[in-house]
């Protein structure tokens, strides 16, 4: 059976504009690796975090975890339209993020300056792979630089807050309303609604 040629207008548009498809989906499929990855560890990394002083290190995590959440989920409709799709196998998924950096912190797992370096140090990266993203599609596939942006936003702003909680560096953060908010990013990962 031979299989179709299938006419994808949207995708034909793109290309047209000088967008790499291939590329773009690459990307899009690595970053939603991270970012999927990222939100099991910074899970694991939260729980970590106790005694008093843990308790305010916890909201701060758990709202990076569910705005991470939502990064994963702000993908996957994007990498189907564009014809791609998220490898079959979970494990090939998560080690494709390269985000063992983000395991508990030996020999002690609760010491919290070393979690909220592990944090800092998994949204700088979501920086760096969202302003790829950006660069890849800017004037070219306006759908996936739309969601790009407004990610590396949310990832900038987490940054922020671990740079303030480490380094006494001022962020302007104010608490979301109500945890994993997605001030920029609700409108790309409706199938969440309201966490």
């Amino acid at each position: 059976m031979t299989e179709e040629k299938i006419n994808v207008v949207g995708i034909n548009v793109l290309k047209q504009n000088g967008a790499n498809i291939d590329e773009i989906v690459k990307q899009l499929v690595y970053n939603a690796s991270v970012e999927f990855t990222a939100y099991y560890y910074f899970t694991n990394l939260r729980a970590h975090c106790t005694t008093l002083e843990g308790e305010g290190l916890k909201g701060v995590i758990e709202d990076a975890r569910l705005e991470d959440l939502s990064h994963f989920e702000s993908c996957i409709q994007r990498i189907y339209e564009l014809g791609g799709s998220l490898p079959n196998d979970a494990m090939e998924f998560v080690r494709m993020s390269g985000c063992e950096f983000l395991q508990l912190p030996k020999p002690t797992p609760t010491d919290h300056k070393e979690i909220m370096k592990k944090c800092l140090a998994a949204e700088q990266g979501a920086i760096v792979n969202w302003n790829k993203m950006c660069n890849l599609t800017l004037g070219k596939d306006p759908a996936t630089y739309e969601i790009a942006k407004d990610i590396l936003k949310e990832e900038i702003e987490h940054e922020a807050w671990f740079l303030e909680l480490l380094y006494g560096r001022p962020s302007g953060h104010m608490r979301r309303k109500y945890a994993g908010e997605r001030p920029h990013t609700g409108k790309h990962s409706r199938a969440l609604s309201q966490l």
